[in-house]
């Protein structure tokens, strides 16, 4: 089978469409052809680390497709289900934190980027029939991400103000999808003028310039909620908006993973401070019921095709997107 892999030096050298031998489902396994995937910038991380194990991995923990084999012991899958891939390995219940062996799909298991994927029946939910295939292959990990980030760890009301930094990526789409779904205020920063529009298209109640003094931009009102990915470069902006009693949820570190806090100003402002990252299985299934109740759709930025795999990646990496970049597969 095709596939988009990497393999020897670190980065795009090491990057290559190629071809892979086909896997065959084994006992609690189902094999999908997949119709799509999506792209996610932890893909560019593993052209890095994947360096070091001079192993073929195939890139990519979004996907969707059809099932074409049943392993032994499956039940509720049948050939030609139409089904959406959980990318969280391994962890099925809610927990505060994932178990000790979590893993993301796409390394070191191979991933999304490819004509068929063998994976546990576990990791495997039917696709909701109102998506198309577009958007459930760019769906999974970032919308998981969101979801947990948002209700399970920011416990968000409706009511509520959320403050969401760094607008454009796939998981600050869904972010604001959610929180407008879930009946929140929602604030968003970003530097670029576009993304701004795009943010107030999906709903966003006010969208700042990054570089703006954000508290000055929403008439000295805080929020109750921040829901940040950018780390170092918007930390203490973060904390400085947020009402007393309010809360950080951070997931990812895009602009530096070092921060400074003035512990004082944090205490006397009785803030909670939480990480998060993915999800759990049982909130892969509550964020499927979520969109479906309110029938959120994915937002799209483009697709390639899969021989075209590098060119999305470099589209990404340049954050040139704005929504989900997807691969057409089959």
């Amino acid at each position: 089978m095709k596939a988009f892999i990497h393999q020897g030096p670190a980065g795009f050298a090491g990057a290559k469409y190629t071809e892979m031998p086909e896997p065959m489902a084994g006992p609690g396994q189902v094999r999908i052809r997949l119709k799509t995937a999506g792209l996610n910038r932890r893909d560019l991380r593993v052209l890095n680390l994947n360096a070091e194990s001079g192993l073929p991995i195939i890139l990519g923990s979004d996907g969707a497709g059809i099932v074409d084999q049943v392993g032994s012991g499956v039940e509720g899958f049948r050939q030609g289900d139409e089904v959406i891939i959980n990318p969280t390995l391994h962890w099925l219940k809610n927990t505060p934190a994932p178990p000790a062996n979590y893993e993301i799909l796409g390394s070191p298991t191979h991933g999304t980027f490819a004509e068929a994927i063998v994976i546990s029946a576990e990791q495997v939910e039917l696709k909701p029939a109102y998506l198309s295939w577009e958007e459930a292959g760019v769906l999974p990990l970032a919308a998981v991400t969101a979801y947990r980030a948002l209700f399970t760890r920011g416990q968000l009301q409706s009511g509520q103000t959320v403050l969401i930094p760094g607008a454009g990526g796939g998981v600050a789409t869904y972010l604001i999808q959610f929180a407008k779904a879930a009946g929140a205020r929602v604030v968003v920063t970003s530097r670029s003028e576009e993304k701004r529009k795009e943010a107030r298209k999906l709903g966003a109640d006010a969208a700042i310039p990054t570089g703006e003094e954000w508290l000055d931009a929403l008439g000295g009102e805080k929020v109750d909620l921040v829901i940040d990915s950018v780390g170092a470069a918007t930390f203490d902006k973060c904390l400085s908006i947020l009402k007393p009693g309010g809360t950080l949820v951070t997931f990812g570190a895009t602009a530096g993973d070092e921060v400074r806090v003035d512990i004082r100003s944090f205490f006397y402002g009785q803030f909670n401070l939480l990480g998060s990252t993915m999800g759990s299985r049982e909130e892969f299934r509550d964020m499927l019921q979520f969109i479906a109740k309110h029938e959120v759709r994915p937002v799209i930025d483009s697709c390639f095709s899969l021989p075209e795999a590098e060119q999305a990646l470099r589209r990404l990496q340049d954050t040139q997107n704005a929504g989900k970049i997807g691969l057409h597969i089959n």
